[in-house]
């Protein structure tokens, strides 16, 4: 992992970046009620399921909606850390299967009290607009109240599908906070193949 002296951030302009890390703008959002939704039904034959402790088909999935938007963080997680994260009581991982393959991925985060986190949610490529994330959301809100919570929140940011945001606010969410976020690119990591998310440029020299 490369070292870089730390540039100051202007908060009134641009600041320069190295050409191997990369930035998003970050917003959070939290529902403190639970809303009316519309309602959402999953096609004939598709099923939600549990897959915390299958870390191979949690990471395929993972990757699988996560490459095209630069999801990065629990690709450079060890498998030992991620394997403790799915395997703690409050945390529940799900697969969207279509009756042939997983198309979709739900993540729930209980471990702060009184709070659930909608860690991911997503959708394989081909599968966006046609209901599918709707279902996904309805199931998250409502597992999430299930449960004695104060507060449902979740962050995306400018790198994910463009719709995210939007989306977000009309399932109920308000956003709250925005924060910069600097990584290195875990594409020249190999982490992430080159040649994912086209619409971040990989900008290191021989690229």
């Amino acid at each position: 992992m490369s070292v870089h002296v730390a540039a100051a951030l202007n908060l009134d302009g641009y600041t320069d970046l190295p050409s191997d890390k990369i930035a998003t703008i970050v917003t959070y959002l939290e529902m403190r009620e639970r809303p009316p939704l519309s309602s959402a039904q999953a096609p004939a034959g598709w099923t939600l399921q549990r897959i915390d402790p299958d870390l191979d088909r949690y990471r395929k999935l993972y990757r699988i909606v996560g490459e095209p938007w630069l999801w990065f963080s629990r690709v450079v997680m060890p498998d030992d850390e991620l394997a403790e994260i799915l395997g703690a009581p409050e945390v529940e991982a799900y697969a969207l299967n279509d009756g042939s393959a997983d198309v979709g991925i739900l993540e729930l985060d209980f471990r702060s009290d009184g709070e659930a986190e909608l860690a991911f949610l997503g959708l394989v490529p081909g599968f966006i607009g046609q209901g599918a994330g709707r279902f996904l959301m309805n199931e998250a809100v409502a597992r999430a109240f299930a449960r004695p919570i104060r507060r449902f929140f979740v962050h995306t940011c400018t790198l994910d599908a463009p719709s995210a945001l939007a989306f977000y606010i009309r399932s109920g969410f308000t956003p709250y906070k925005r924060a910069i976020e600097v990584a290195d690119d875990p594409r020249l990591l190999g982490f992430l193949p080159r040649e994912a998310a086209p619409h971040v440029p990989v900008l290191a020299p021989g690229a």
